[in-house]
């Protein structure tokens, strides 16, 4: 298999990091593929139509995209990472843990791309504290409702959370996402001294 991929990607350091805590790496073959929104670069529009990335190309099937799809699949091939995605009720946690992490990436990249695409007089300050609010948003919930899930067995959900504040603090420092989140920046803390996290950090 092909991981169309960027060191840079939120979303391809979900992937890299399951396949880091699932001794997997030797599963794929890394293809270093860079785009944005106005211009897909060297992604392959011929495996990812919407010009996204990570994107799975398979040797025997449908290339694969969105994080969650091949993370997903990755669970279902690969012994170690199935416990990512833990059975009964405990996996609808799960996914929505997962999904929070991805909509915090998702205001976090519409944020960015607002500030270094668009041109400066057309940029809406709005639009960008209105994509923070929703992270903010989130931040407290986090806080509030997920640490017992956090703090527990490794899952697919707090993959996606770690990566998520992983990103906050490469592309939105000044922000200072650990204000009024103690709890949150603990685990963060403790997290991202995974080996895993270690070996992808962005650069």
């Amino acid at each position: 298999m092909t991981l169309h991929q960027s060191p840079t990607s939120p979303y391809v350091r979900k992937v890299m990091v399951l396949l880091h805590e699932a001794g997997a790496l030797d599963s794929v073959r890394l293809s270093f593929a860079s785009g944005s929104p106005v211009d897909p670069g060297s992604i392959p529009l011929g495996a990812n139509p919407l010009g996204k990335i990570p994107a799975l190309e398979r040797d025997d099937g449908c290339t694969l995209y969105d994080s969650r799809v091949i993370c997903r699949y990755l669970a279902t091939t690969t012994p170690k990472a199935a416990a990512l995605y833990p059975e009964g009720p405990a996996l609808w946690e799960t996914l929505t843990l997962e999904a929070t992490g991805d909509g915090i990436l998702d205001a976090a990249l519409l944020m960015r791309y607002e500030t270094v695409i668009r041109p400066a007089e057309g940029q809406s300050e709005a639009w960008v504290e209105g994509q923070w609010q929703k992270i903010a948003r989130s931040l407290t919930a986090l806080e509030s409702r997920w640490m017992a899930h956090l703090q527990g067995p490794l899952t697919m959900g707090s993959i996606a959370v770690a990566c998520a504040l992983g990103y906050l603090d490469f592309r939105h420092d000044a922000r200072g996402w650990r204000n009024g989140h103690p709890q949150l920046a603990a685990w963060y803390e403790g997290f991202a001294k995974r080996p895993s996290m270690q070996a992808t950090i962005p650069a």
